[in-house]
């Protein structure tokens, strides 16, 4: 489909810099620290550390993919596991699982929040406990920055003594009760990615009250080095550092970080408003005691028809948009994978899509999206 070649395109969530970016990474190149470590590192960790809560302590790594993988292998999960994760996500979620050998076990989501179901996490884990199979870990994921529910997942957990990953990939700025998602689960994820709340261009983090955990996750994504003058393994390692130059990047938008939040929430808002007379049109709202840094605003719409008529119209005129995550249960790759699902992702997948949500769109490339939308629902 031909777009308007005179309109500038409207991206989807773009990186946005704060402006002190650049002086970090410049000190790293007048410092000549251009290596996976360095004082660009440091300083990164803490300042997700102060903004997680001192409770916590922060690996910086090469990616949220990455840091899902040391998860697992930091919770044990080996050839032939089982760990439940969540469907309703982005493949990332999911294929570390593979990594390592383990098998994943698909459980669907609520409508509440669009996580992972308490009711089917349930069943999911007694039928395994029942085959002779307990499940080994389970992953939950915070879909759009909207935290999953919290207390239920942790009593479930608890209850069956199995280690949850929490992936907070898309949830950096996110609350619940007033406390940092990323800091629920026993080991919590972060990613930098490029279109992310904010971005490293590519990175991610792990995060745990674990002292021990981060210490062995820092331990095997350098290679696994033992502790000798020569170069002496006894373990398998991964090249998964953060470099000093990226981690720059990080330290600059950790300092923008409660404005990017701020904007993407007022994007949504203003989505809510100016949609409003269009009651066929639902948005995610907030729970009591959620805060989610809306890092992506998402529509409901009636149908799949509706769907794809405001995504063309909006390609039309050179805005990107897209539909949810499609479930990882629908996935070819996970066709016989074990699943527990009622059809809720299958239904928000064929409805939902996801609406420009970076934080510097402009007024009039807002303004772009909702009169676009309300000439086709008109």
């Amino acid at each position: 489909m031909k777009t308007v070649s005179n309109l500038t395109k409207v991206w989807l969530s773009s990186p946005h810099m704060g402006g002190t970016e650049q002086n970090y990474v410049n000190d790293a190149f007048d410092t000549n620290w251009i290596a996976p470590l360095g004082p660009n590192v440091n300083a990164f960790e803490k300042a997700i550390k102060d903004e997680l809560g001192n409770a916590v302590h922060v690996a910086a790594l090469s990616s949220g993919t990455a840091a899902i993988h040391l998860g697992l292998e930091l919770l044990g999960v080996g050839k032939g596991d089982d760990v439940i994760c969540q469907s309703f996500t982005f493949s990332a979620s999911a294929n570390p699982i593979s990594y390592l050998g383990a098998e994943p076990v698909f459980v669907d989501s609520e409508t509440d929040t669009w996580n992972i179901s308490p009711k089917l996490l349930r069943k999911a884990i007694e039928s395994g406990i029942k085959e002779g199979k307990k499940p080994k870990a389970i992953i939950a994921v915070h879909l759009y920055g909207m935290p999953y529910k919290v207390a239920e997942i942790r009593a479930l957990a608890d209850e069956f003594e199995i280690p949850i990953l929490e992936d907070s990939a898309e949830a950096l700025g996110s609350y619940f009760n007033n406390n940092a998602c990323g800091t629920f689960g026993d080991i919590g994820v972060l990613s930098f990615n490029g279109n992310k709340i904010i971005t490293t261009s590519g990175g991610g983090a792990l995060v745990s009250k674990n002292k021990n955990y981060i210490e062995r996750a820092i331990f095997l994504a350098t290679q696994a080095r033992d502790d000798a003058p020569h170069y002496q393994h006894s373990n398998i390692g991964y090249n998964y550092r953060m470099s000093n130059v990226l981690a720059g990047i990080g330290r600059g938008q950790m300092e923008v970080l409660k404005n990017r939040v701020n904007a993407r929430r007022a994007n949504h808002q203003f989505y809510m408003e100016s949609l409003d007379q269009f009651k066929e049109i639902k948005f995610l709202s907030e729970p009591e005691g959620y805060f989610s840094n809306r890092w992506l605003s998402c529509i409901l719409t009636p149908s799949y028809e509706i769907r794809e008529k405001l995504r063309l119209a909006l390609l039309e005129v050179n805005v990107e948009s897209r539909p949810l995550w499609k479930p990882l249960h629908l996935q070819p790759i996970f066709k016989t994978s074990k699943q527990f699902v009622d059809g809720t992702s299958a239904s928000l997948f064929e409805r939902g899509l996801c609406l420009p949500s970076g934080s510097n769109l402009l007024n009039e490339e807002l303004e772009r999206v909702v009169t676009t939308i309300k000439n086709v629902l008109s």
